[in-house]
C-alpha cells in the first residue's frame, strides 16, 4: 500500500532498488570497504544517472567510500553499487587507504632501550 505523504527522495526501499538497478553487490573487479579512496578521472558526463554524477563531482579530491555514502546520504551497500559502475566505466579510480607504517620488531626496540639506559 502506497503512502501519500511519503517522498520518493527519503531513501525508501523502493527508490534504492531504482538507483542500483535491482542489484545488491558491486560488479566492479576491485574491493572496496569503507576506507578505500575514490578519485575521479572526469567531471560528470551528460546523461549519466544523478547519483553517479553526484559521486563525480565530490570526487574530484579523493574521498572514502564510507564519506561519499554519508555525503549522499545513502547506505554503504549502494554506494558500492554505483561506485562498480563508474570503475568499471573507467570514470573514477580507487586506491587502498596509505598502509599504516609497520613497527620495527619489538627486539629491536628493547635494544635500542637497553643501549639507551647504557648511556
Amino acid at each position: 500500500m502506497s503512502n501519500p505523504g511519503r517522498d520518493w527522495e527519503d531513501g525508501t526501499p523502493e527508490r534504492l532498488y531504482v538507483i542500483t538497478g535491482g542489484r545488491s553487490g558491486p560488479v566492479s573487479p576491485v574491493p572496496l570497504d569503507l576506507v578505500t579512496l575514490i578519485i575521479a578521472k572526469t567531471g560528470p558526463r551528460p546523461g549519466m544517472q544523478p547519483e553517479h554524477a553526484a559521486i563525480m563531482r565530490m570526487c574530484r579530491s579523493p574521498l572514502s567510500v564510507a564519506e561519499i555514502s554519508a555525503y549522499l546520504a545513502l547506505p554503504v551497500s549502494v554506494v558500492t553499487v554505483l561506485l562498480g559502475d563508474l570503475i568499471t566505466a573507467g570514470h573514477v579510480l580507487s586506491r587502498p587507504p596509505v598502509a599504516p607504517a609497520k613497527l620495527p620488531d619489538l627486539a629491536l626496540i628493547e635494544a635500542v632501550i637497553d643501549g639507551l639506559r647504557k648511556l
